[in-house]
């Protein structure tokens, strides 16, 4: 038991350690320019042999015709291409770092009705998963809690910080409903029938249609709460949702299947909110009614196979095409155990080659995020008055064979991209005397 003990120490102290020599990097002092560059905005213009000029943290200038002094502080992209950072619009990043151990784990709540929940005091920024999002150039998140039903509060996070107040670009922007499927769950025993998560004989379709009245009360209720002044006594589950009445929050109504997402258009016709979908494998299918309710949707894992047995095999390659198609908003995201996020890029790039232009798919990872997080006032796209959330690549984000960012600065630091899997590439090249590939 203790040698156990003692090995379990050694790893944990191991996690807790790798990576300590990658830093914060400090508050940007005087003018940085990018010159020589392809630069691609984010809201669909593609500037060529372009320049931005970077003060204070912010995007002072961008173009084809600002002026470099001779003596400037200035990062030569020529060749390169340049891209607003990439916006995860859905993870748990920070909350888990490995799944098998416990400890490490702050994504989930106990009980169905948590609204009072706060992803944001929960965030790890020493996680060691930050940094392989860094190096593909994902450079902010929203940090997403889970649960059975209603789990509580996401916030966006810049990905270069000391602690999770410094990281907080926007706390508690939206509340987070986990829809219940409202179908029959297929049931196995040890024969491979039988059994099930449901008691024999049970509804499950009623069992949650009942679970998704049960909301449905609990936000009248909140509804009534929030309409008086004041109280003698306050009750912080119905206070966290008082920003989805005056909408400075937003509802994501974690759904996939067309029947989930129908309820999720009755809580926008019973209380006006602003509902967003997330996962949304079957929008497809509901254009029409998802633009008429002005819902936004977040495809929460393109690279996945269909949701129906009868579905095109491709299905999910094609339905970012289809949302544009039909004019309504959505972002792509990478909600993928295995790859955390790094494959977003790649994700949009999938999707462009199914129907989006390379524009349109960038667009679905920066901008378009950015504005369903409630952040492009100071994010998404490299404009003007902006924070200087950068990335530069040799190749194209968008294409894991040519892709590899080089540089990257977030509020117009230049941040540092090593991360714990360079460093492993780096100890064995060196091990066995191999040629490093970067």
């Amino acid at each position: 038991m203790r040698i156990l003990f003692f090995i379990l120490s050694i790893g944990l102290f191991a996690v807790a350690n790798g990576q300590s020599n990658v830093l914060p990097a400090k508050p940007q002092t005087g003018v940085t320019y990018i010159k020589n560059a392809t630069i691609h905005v984010g809201n669909g213009k593609v500037i060529e042999n372009g320049t931005i000029k970077i003060a204070d943290g912010k995007i002072a200038e961008v173009g084809a015709d600002v002026v470099v002094p001779a003596d400037a502080t200035a990062v030569d992209a020529k060749g390169k291409q340049v891209y607003p950072g990439l916006v995860l619009a859905t993870s748990s990043l920070g909350l888990v770092e490995m799944s098998s151990i416990r400890a490490t784990s702050d994504v989930r709540e106990i009980g169905d009705m948590n609204p009072s929940v706060r992803s944001i005091v929960a965030y790890n920024t020493d996680s060691k998963v930050i940094n392989t999002l860094r190096s593909n150039g994902v450079l902010m998140a929203n940090i997403v809690p889970q649960g059975s039903l209603l789990a509580g509060s996401s916030s966006v996070v810049q990905l270069d910080a000391w602690n999770w107040k410094d990281a907080a670009y926007k706390t508690d922007e939206g509340m987070h409903l986990y829809m219940p499927l409202m179908m029959a769950r297929p049931r196995f025993g040890r024969g491979g029938f039988g059994g099930g998560p449901q008691a024999p004989g049970g509804d499950p379709v009623k069992a949650d249609l009942a679970k998704v009245e049960e909301v449905k009360d609990f936000f009248r209720e909140a509804k009534a709460y929030n309409a008086v002044e004041k109280h003698d006594e306050t009750n912080l589950k119905l206070e966290a949702v008082k920003g989805l009445f005056n909408k400075t929050q937003k509802l994501y109504v974690h759904a996939s299947t067309v029947r989930q997402m129908l309820v999720a258009i009755d809580f926008v016709k019973e209380f006006g909110f602003d509902v967003v979908i997330v996962g949304g494998s079957e929008s497809y299918q509901i254009v029409d009614l998802l633009k008429q309710h002005n819902i936004s949707v977040i495809l929460q894992q393109p690279h996945s196979l269909p949701t129906a047995e009868d579905d095109d095999v491709d299905q999910p390659y094609k339905t970012a095409a289809a949302l544009q198609k039909a004019g309504v908003m959505f972002a792509i995201s990478d909600d993928d155990s295995q790859t955390r996020g790094r494959n977003l890029a790649f994700n949009a790039g999938t999707a462009a080659a199914y129907g989006l232009t390379k524009e349109e798919a960038l667009q679905a990872i920066t901008l378009n995020a950015a504005k369903m997080l409630g952040v492009s006032d100071k994010a998404g796209s490299i404009e003007v008055g902006k924070d200087a959330n950068i990335v530069i690549s040799e190749g194209d984000i968008l294409d894991m064979k040519s892709s590899n960012v080089t540089d990257a600065f977030i509020q117009g630091r230049k941040i540092d991209l090593n991360d714990k899997q360079k460093q492993l590439n780096d100890r064995y090249n060196q091990k066995y005397n191999l040629k490093k590939p970067f």
